[in-house]
């Protein structure tokens, strides 16, 4: 088994705690991971990608190959279309649907999630209302996390432990606010 994801998004969206957390899960799954990441201008809402590797045999390399990646995991569906060439034909593309617009010539939204939309097994995800409606704008990386779940090769209960994990330190509140977050996402 080899899986190869392309997360991407803007900095400030937390899409590197995303793939840590999702590297916890497969390593406690007994499987190798390898993981590279890109956050240059991250501070300043400038572009993040991560590529991940889960596989049961040794991965040759961080890098997920162009035309190689199992699902790209966005945060912000122009990220989304920066990354395509990644994705392989039958690969899965998750991805919020609201903008961040970081830039000042942000193309129509419209035109973008039409865009995303095209991509042959796509899934644009309300994020940001979902984690509303959970009480915490912040989590929508998680809501992603749990729209993505149900395609990775990993079990629930594992992805729900590493979440839990990773937000520990920060309080109980913190971490049941996180899996509520992974839950909603995991039943749209």
């Amino acid at each position: 088994m080899k899986y190869d994801i392309v997360l991407c998004g803007v900095g400030g969206q937390g899409v590197l705690s995303v793939a840590a957390a999702i590297a916890a899960a497969a390593a406690s799954e007994g499987l190798h991971v390898r993981q590279s990441e890109v956050h240059g201008m991250a501070q300043r809402g400038g572009a993040v990608m991560s590529h991940l590797r889960l596989s049961d045999e040794e991965i040759p390399g961080d890098l997920v190959p162009r035309g190689e990646a199992d699902m790209i995991l966005s945060m912000e569906p122009l990220e989304t279309l920066r990354y395509t060439g990644y994705l392989k034909p039958d690969g899965i593309c998750v991805s919020a649907a609201a903008a961040f617009e970081n830039i000042p010539n942000y193309p129509a939204l419209e035109t973008v999630l039409s865009r995303v939309e095209s991509l042959p097994n796509s899934r644009l995800v309300d994020a940001a209302a979902l984690a509303k409606e959970g009480g915490n704008r912040r989590v929508v990386n998680i809501v992603i996390v749990g729209a993505a779940s149900t395609f990775l090769p990993l079990p629930q209960q594992t992805l729900e432990s590493a979440i839990t994990s990773l937000f520990s330190r920060k309080g109980e509140k913190i971490v049941e606010m996180n899996i509520k977050a992974f839950r909603s996402g995991r039943d749209t």
